[in-house]
């Protein structure tokens, strides 16, 4: 390997960003020199090579209008940054890496020989496309070629400085367009189902490796002392949990939140120095998807809506089909007492099917019982 590219990739690898990388029709070296440098497990999440018509339909969703484009590149960009933002350990910052190349092959080709490469961060979209001079070079120097590029792309996301060695001509100059988003653009990505999540860091950054997520999910409206004292001593059952809330933009049986009003709620973390989500699942099978693995803190009025077929359609299979779809993802939830039609109750008190009772842990009472209402506190504060 080139001194320059063990520099770069150690740069990278240093950096504390995780990738996942979509390449079609080229940039194979790239994945070759990130995965042989040691510490790529912690910043690259996943490769996919996506070359036949039928891989890039099922990863897309749809067909591109054409295979070697910027869409397409973008598009592959967008899916590889909704798949790291499911995959990435807690509190790092993520991307997403497409990449679709025309490339000298075994027969000739009539067209240009050319490659686009975008990265998608939480607030930037950037892709450059080059094309190169036919005949110039052979297919693995075209590769190499478009390696750089790629590697030099996910550097310039990961923000850190590493020199490149392309060997472009002076014609092969790349063209480069950069998307830039504000807050707004964000939240607006995140309610129209672009984008997954957004993820607020207010909390004091830790040295300390998480395995999963802890996740208190909530409408936060508004945010009080029950709600922090509950993921405090959720926390303590669960050290290996990242700890945060999570809000959902969409709701199940009303319109959206506004981007305003997610922002008002948003800012109450922020004063508290807590990390909030702000995703668009508010079905917890849904969640589930969203945060493999993730322990759940839930009351006991929540549990026993979740095993009870009546928001199943009725049916009982259909809601232990769904739950075990859960466990099978390592999703736990754990259950604090909540008042239930006027008497509080516990997850002891709950029904709860043999399949699914190790997916339940109790939240002992007797560390953490708060009887605040969130509808309570707003009507005391008339809103």
């Amino acid at each position: 390997m080139e001194t320059w590219v063990r520099a770069a990739v150690e740069a990278i690898h240093s950096s504390r960003a995780q990738a996942v990388i979509y390449l079609a029709g080229g940039a194979s070296q790239a994945v070759g020199w990130l995965l042989s440098v040691p510490g790529a497990s912690g910043s690259v999440l996943e490769v996919v090579v996506p070359y036949s018509r039928a891989s890039m339909a099922q990863l897309l969703g749809k067909l591109p209008l054409q295979f070697t484009s910027k869409q397409a590149a973008e598009d592959m960009a967008l899916a590889a940054f909704n798949r790291a933002l499911k995959l990435s350990g807690p509190g790092l910052q993520v991307m997403g890496v497409g990449f679709t190349g025309s490339l000298a092959s075994s027969r000739p080709k009539h067209g240009d020989h050319r490659f686009y490469v975008s990265t998608r961060t939480q607030n930037c979209l950037r892709t450059s496309h080059v094309t190169l001079s036919k005949g110039l070079r052979s297919r693995e120097e075209e590769d190499k070629v478009s390696s750089c590029f790629v590697l030099k792309a996910i550097a310039d996301a990961c923000r850190v400085s590493a020199t490149i060695q392309s060997d472009v001509q002076e014609p092969e100059i790349p063209k480069e367009s950069v998307e830039q988003f504000d807050e707004d653009q964000e939240l607006q990505q995140v309610i129209d189902g672009q984008v997954c999540m957004k993820v607020y860091h207010f909390a004091d950054p830790t040295e300390k490796n998480f395995d999963r997520k802890l996740i208190l999910p909530g409408s936060f409206n508004p945010l009080h002392d029950g709600h922090l004292k509950l993921l405090e001593v959720a926390s303590s059952m669960c050290d290996d949990g990242f700890p945060c809330f999570e809000i959902s933009a969409i709701n199940a049986d009303k319109p959206p939140l506004s981007i305003a009003e997610i922002k008002r709620r948003v800012e109450q973390f922020r004063k508290a120095g807590k990390n909030v989500v702000i995703s668009n699942q508010p079905y917890f099978y849904k969640k589930a998807e969203l945060f493999p693995g993730s322990a759940f803190i839930i009351g006991a009025d929540t549990a026993a809506r979740l095993v009870n077929p009546k928001y199943y359609g009725g049916d009982y299979n259909r809601m232990l089909e769904i739950l075990l779809e859960c466990k099978s993802t390592g999703t736990t939830f754990l259950v604090g007492g909540r008042e239930i039609e006027g008497v509080f109750k516990v997850l002891e008190d709950l029904n709860i099917p043999t399949e699914l009772k190790d997916m339940f842990i109790p939240i002992p009472e007797e560390k953490f019982r708060i009887d605040i209402s969130s509808t309570e506190l707003r009507k005391s504060q008339g809103l």
